[in-house]
């Protein structure tokens, strides 16, 4: 229901305004609904993957660190089992991961044809990352017990290091579609393109990678925290379950204050190069010297009503001055406005979930470093259990903020999403395919952690120790 009043708000915006997109020929949008319905559900799918593919191999890695260390085999232990379920979720991220590069082509085919020579580049060196971090994923999993620990070791940290840039590379493509540069239109083409300076010397680029490497950290970490607090409160608090706690929780109790700095520079960013949907996230609708904030409400008829006002806020947050003029909605038409509302409450999500988390995360740093303990009251787990669902929404909320202000464009100021999409007349039996393909992966996967949280302790700690002298040489080797 929230991706179809998604795609059906911004779509009345893309078709009432595609023929005014500069040199671009008009194309039949009977489908456009769909084909955004489409595109939006792949998405929903396919981030929170890219979040575990970043930030997963990064925490086993350090677990693994850890025992190298230490010598304890509850961290192999962990790292062991925790490299299982990282490979489940990179073979359901290859499958979201294909369709979505296959969506780019078929949906949007005008999109790709007009600027392909600008973005390419940065599909193509995702695609290279993504091989090498499957080529690598795998010799990580199976290497347990069969190689040295250096080359395993090199093993996992080329897949950390892959898992980032392929993420990357593909965010560098949509910081250049809300920020783009780097090329010339002629005919309804991109000519004379500089995809080097087009997707990587691109102001937009840093805030929107750094934004999204912290935010899988903190996705990634209350999740897995999420889970192992509901262990906690039913009884399950060995030596195993805390450590396993400690390491995802720490990880994101880092994160999610560290993602509020963040989440200030990038809302500095977009006030500064897209004033349209810094003014739709607000509901700002006339240009406003000292702009108030509104926490709540509903925007009609060029304001936000039944809201609470919060005076000059958003012109100190956008701009650190609170008497900053602030650009509002009255300064385009209406059909080139994203759906306010819609936009509105995705940002307000994000941003109450976020310090919510990070909330969380304080609290219990100060709890872990001040008193050396965990936290002790049981409504704290039961706060974990719920905030491992809502980093997802916020994460979610995020992106739908990020690529829904953006409407009606594909290309910012450029291309609109109404020239862009495709003709075909088959898109409805396509998107209810992808429903019934993304309810079996969710159930495979679904079968898949079941499986594995399955698997006694015991069968895998009888593996914890080196199976022989080829891991764990030198000093560390117990």
């Amino acid at each position: 229901m929230i991706m179809h009043a998604i795609a059906h708000a911004v779509s009345s915006a893309g078709a009432l305004s595609a023929r005014h997109g500069p040199g671009f020929p008009p194309v039949d949008q009977d489908y456009l609904l769909q084909a955004r319905q489409m595109q939006a559900l792949s998405f929903v799918v396919h981030i929170p993957l890219v979040c575990f593919g970043i930030a997963f191999p990064v925490i086993i890695l350090f677990t693994q660190w850890r025992y190298l260390r230490t010598g304890d085999h509850v961290y192999r232990l962990l790292a062991k089992r925790w490299s299982k379920v990282m490979i489940a979720l990179l073979a359901v991220g290859v499958v979201t991961g294909t369709i979505l590069s296959f969506q780019f082509g078929l949906l949007w085919p005008a999109f790709t044809a007009s600027f392909g020579n600008v973005f390419g580049l940065g599909f193509a060196l995702e695609g290279f990352s993504f091989f090498m971090e499957a080529i690598f994923s795998a010799i990580y999993v199976y290497g347990w017990g069969r190689m040295a620990t250096l080359p395993h070791m090199l093993s996992g940290a080329v897949v950390c290091v892959t898992g980032m840039t392929g993420s990357f590379f593909v965010i560098s493509v949509n910081a250049w579609m809300n920020h783009p540069s780097g090329f010339t239109v002629r005919d309804g083409r991109a000519v004379q393109a500089e995809p080097w300076s087009a997707l990587f010397a691109n102001s937009y680029f840093w805030h929107e990678f750094v934004h999204m490497y912290f935010a899988a950290f903190v996705v990634a970490g209350f999740v897995i925290a999420g889970a192992y607090a509901w262990g906690f409160l039913r009884g399950r608090r060995d030596r195993y379950h805390r450590t396993a706690l400690v390491i995802a929780l720490s990880i994101a109790a880092v994160a999610a204050p560290l993602q509020v700095a963040i989440g200030d520079w990038a809302a500095r960013e977009v006030a500064d190069h897209q004033p349209v949907k810094l003014a739709a996230l607000e509901g700002l609708g006339r240009t406003t010297e000292g702009a108030p904030e509104h926490l709540g409400g509903w925007y009609t008829g060029g304001e936000v009503k039944y809201g609470i006002e919060v005076p000059k806020l958003l012109s100190l947050l956008a701009y650190h001055n609170p008497d900053a003029r602030v650009q509002g909605l009255e300064t385009v038409p209406p059909d080139g406005r994203p759906p306010v509302n819609v936009v509105r409450y995705a940002f307000q999500a994000m941003v109450g979930i976020g310090t919510l988390l990070a909330l969380i995360g304080v609290f219990y740093l100060y709890v872990r470093f001040r008193r050396r303990r965990l936290p002790e009251t049981p409504w704290f787990y039961r706060a974990l259990i719920v905030a491992g669902p809502l980093s997802v929404v916020a994460l979610e909320a995020g992106w739908t903020a990020t690529e829904v202000g953006r409407q009606p464009w594909v290309v910012y100021q450029v291309m609109r999403t109404g020239q862009a999409v495709t003709g075909a007349r088959g898109v409805p039996v396509g998107l209810w395919t992808l429903v019934v393909v993304y309810l079996a992966l969710a159930g495979a996967v679904a079968w898949l952690l079941y499986r594995f949280s399955r698997v006694p302790l015991e069968a895998d700690a009888r593996q914890a120790a080196p199976a022989g002298p080829q891991e764990g040489k030198g000093r560390h080797a117990r």
